[in-house]
Parts: C-alpha cells; structure tokens; sequence
C-alpha cells in the first residue's frame, strides 16, 4: 500500500515540476527576453529550473504544442520562429474567427456573456496604470478569447487561443518597439472602443472598429 502511495506521489510531484517548467519558461518566452531562434540548452535550463531532464523535455514538449518552441532534428530545442508571412496569416485566422462571432453572436443576449471580456479589459487597464507590459499582452489575449467565446464554440476558442499564444510570441519581440512609437494607454482604448461597440450589439459598429484595431502595426 505505502509503495502505491509513494507511486502516486513521485507522479504527481513529476507533473508539478513539469507545470512549473511550463509556466516559468512560457513567461520567459512571452516577454521577450529570449530571441527567435535561439537554442535553449537542457543542462542550463535543468540548473536553472532546479529540475531533471525528464521533467523539462516534457515540459518543453509541451510548450513545442503551444507553438513557443521548436524541436530541430540534432540541434535540439530552439525558441520558435515566425515570418511575416506567419504573422499576417495568424491575423487573418483572427479575423475570420471575430468575424464569424459578430456574425452569429451579435447582439448579446445577457450582459453576463460580457463578464470574460470585461475582466480582461479592467485587467488590462490596471497592467496599463502600472507599466507591466508582459500583463498588459496576457490581457489582450485574454480578451481577444473571450470575444471568439461569445460564439458558444469550444473549438473555436481553443483555435483562437492557439494563434493568440503564437502571436503573442511574435509581439514580444516587439514590445520595446510599441512602448517607444505609441502611447502606453493606446491599447488600452483600442479595447474600450471594441469592448463599447460589441456590448452595444451594432454589427457593422463592431466590424468597423476590428478593421480600425491595428493589429499588424507590428509588421509596418
């Protein structure tokens, strides 16, 4: 019996060092401190992590999953990459998915549908107040899926979740970029905008708006 529990234990310890790779290297890979590209060492993230290899290739495979990392035939891992071409591509996955919900999903029918958008959106403006651009890109994601969200498709939200994770990749090579051509609370506005057209229900509003939202200002 003692050796079952302990079985079951040295597992579950396995995979809360495993979550724990994840999250600390996903946060590293999305606020641009690593460069695209750029090989990620086991022996040095396994000193670092304080973790066994098992543990981090797991968690690296994971992350290859989410499209943050690349495995490259005996090279190893390396931070993904992505052209321009990738990133207009994303955006236009976006915008079919937000087009699709201003299709189907407008009007909303009970204010509580907008609860996930407004979160993202009060999330958003405190990162905004204290600077913290990393926040400020995890809000914008978190409000981008919960708009697709409103369509009431799980698929859906889990493919726009994919393409937000990968796009938020790209953009965290560009964040300094961002803070020195624009306003820190520009962003910030671009969602209130969007936020106050799709909680009015105008279609054509919303569309307008989505056109207007600058989503390849990174690309310019």
């Amino acid at each position: 019996m003692s050796g079952d529990v302990m079985a079951v234990d040295g597992e579950l310890e396995s995979l809360s060092l495993v979550q724990l790779a994840v999250t600390r290297l996903r946060r590293e890979l999305l606020s641009g401190k690593t460069e695209p590209g750029e090989r990620l060492v086991e022996e040095q993230l396994t000193r670092r992590l304080g973790i066994s290899r098992a543990p981090l290739r797991e968690a690296l495979r994971l992350l290859a999953e989410q499209g943050l990392v690349e495995h490259v035939p005996r090279r190893g891992v390396r931070v993904a990459t992505l052209s321009d071409r990738d990133v207009r591509e994303l955006y236009t996955v976006r915008d079919v998915l937000e087009r699709h919900v201003v299709e189907t999903a407008l009007p909303v029918r009970r204010e509580a549908d907008l609860a996930g958008m407004r979160a993202a959106l009060d999330e958003m403006a405190e990162a905004t107040r204290g600077g913290d651009r990393l926040r400020i890109a995890e809000a914008h994601r978190r409000f981008h899926v919960a708009l697709v969200a409103l369509a009431g498709n799980r698929q859906l939200v889990q493919v726009q979740e994919s393409v937000l994770v990968k796009l938020q990749l790209y953009m965290a090579l560009n964040l300094s970029r961002e803070a020195a051509s624009a306003h820190e609370d520009d962003g910030l506005h671009r969602h209130e905008r969007l936020f106050e057209t799709v909680a009015a229900g105008d279609p054509q509003a919303v569309l307008a708006e989505l056109a207007s939202h600058g989503a390849l200002t990174y690309l310019a």
